[in-house]
């Protein structure tokens, strides 16, 4: 019994080490063994650092591996500053994350951390690194849709003044980001990929996707995702997005909007400026199925187009092919200026708007997209389109309902 009591105090004070509390600051670094020789999880003592610092303090995970193994729900942060300087790997458990991610509304979809509050600076420095394990969702998904559970890595959950800046994602296990129910957020210097290595595709790794949200700046992102870049739904207003290079993804995204039909969407004064756009499915798009509410005001600037397969795209009636002509989701007041470079085929824009709720206010300066082959001659198609003879746009032919997102070659 003597000798099992030091045992044991040695053990507390190694755990108890993970977590050291200077007034409102808290520092945390990473468990080197777990228990039975388990992996570690670092997630008990991060989550406490936060109970103690989250409110007018400070908390800090130094270099080092911390190793994730629960949700982190986080949503009464006042004024904190964090500071990431090392890596966070969330666990392998599938099951243990579709059984208990958190639910976060939209569309069912769920997340492995979610962060509400006010006031709140996230910081990695350059160093951070969030690592998803994505690899192994991918295969377990083998390329299908959206899976129950499968977790978003981060999300803004009725947050006001955040700042984040400095971290670089790897393999995230679903969407990369997440702002919903959020104002006057600022994301900065941010990397991400997620790149499949196996026969299947990653799926749904967006980069971020902004839901009842507004006075959101986006700025310096480099994205790899294979799915929407940069993605604006529904009851968004006031989002900026400056800098950002999108590689194999959706590029810049208006959508998907529309759905449920029962309830609006409305997205307002959207901003894309400087956006390189290289071997992706679309550039500079809009995307709503046959639903209500609206899209006005949105500027697709300085888009570069590389090897796109359809850069300027325009559909009321996404992926369901239905009610094509029927939604009562107008589409208004869009530019794009300076929209150059290549696509993959000979379509350069196709434009369907809905008969019953056509497009307005649509205008081209400066677009010139050049098919990758160089001897087709670029088309631009359009439909139900108001005031088309003094848009700029140069319309070769009508776009027929439910033309499809992706090519597979010239038509």
């Amino acid at each position: 019994m003597k000798l099992l009591i030091p045992i044991f105090l040695a053990l507390l004070g190694s755990a108890s080490a993970a977590l050291n509390v200077t007034g409102s600051t808290c520092t945390v670094t990473p468990l080197t063994t777990g228990v039975n020789g388990k992996e570690p999880d670092d997630t008990p003592q991060i989550l406490d650092a936060f109970k103690q610092c989250g409110v007018n303090g400070k908390v800090i995970l130094t270099e080092g591996l911390f190793h994730i193994g629960q949700v982190m729900d986080l949503k009464n942060l006042q004024n904190v500053d964090v500071e990431i300087h090392g890596t966070m790997r969330w666990s392998s458990d599938i099951q243990y994350w579709l059984r208990n991610s958190i639910g976060v509304e939209y569309a069912q979809r769920s997340t492995a951390w979610r962060i509400g509050g006010q006031g709140i600076s996230i910081r990695g420095f350059g160093t951070a690194l969030f690592d998803g394990q994505g690899q192994l969702w991918y295969d377990q998904n083998r390329s299908g849709s959206n899976q129950a559970g499968r977790p978003i890595s981060l999300t803004l959950w009725h947050a006001k003044d955040v700042f984040i800046d400095g971290i670089t994602w790897t393999q995230a296990q679903f969407w990369h980001t997440f702002v919903a129910y959020s104002e006057n957020v600022t994301m900065t210097n941010l990397e991400m990929n997620a790149t499949s290595n196996s026969q299947w595709n990653t799926v749904n790794t967006d980069g971020t996707d902004t839901w009842n949200s507004k006075d959101v700046l986006i700025r310096n992102w480099t994205v790899t995702c294979g799915d929407d870049c940069i993605a604006i739904k529904g009851n968004s207003t006031n989002i900026q997005v400056y800098d950002v290079h999108c590689y194999e993804s959706g590029c810049a995204t208006i959508g998907s909007l529309g759905n449920p039909s029962n309830v609006a969407d409305y997205v307002d004064n959207v901003i894309f400026d400087n956006i390189t756009c290289t071997h992706s499915s679309n550039a500079a798009w809009i995307k709503t199925y046959s639903g209500t509410g609206h899209v006005k005001n949105v500027t697709f600037s300085n888009i570069k187009s590389e090897n796109v397969n359809q850069p300027i795209y325009v559909t009321s009636c996404i992926y369901s092919n239905n009610g094509c002509d029927s939604s009562r989701l107008p589409i208004s007041d869009i530019r794009w200026i300076n929209v150059t470079g290549t696509s993959r085929y000979n379509i350069a824009a196709a434009m369907h708007c809905s008969a019953s709720s056509p497009c307005s206010g649509f205008s081209f300066e400066n677009v010139e997209i050049t098919p990758l082959d160089g001897k087709s001659t670029p088309k631009y198609l359009c439909s139900n389109i108001q005031g088309q003879d003094g848009s700029g746009i140069p319309c070769t032919g009508t776009c027929p309902a439910g033309w499809p997102q992706q090519l597979s070659g010239n038509r």
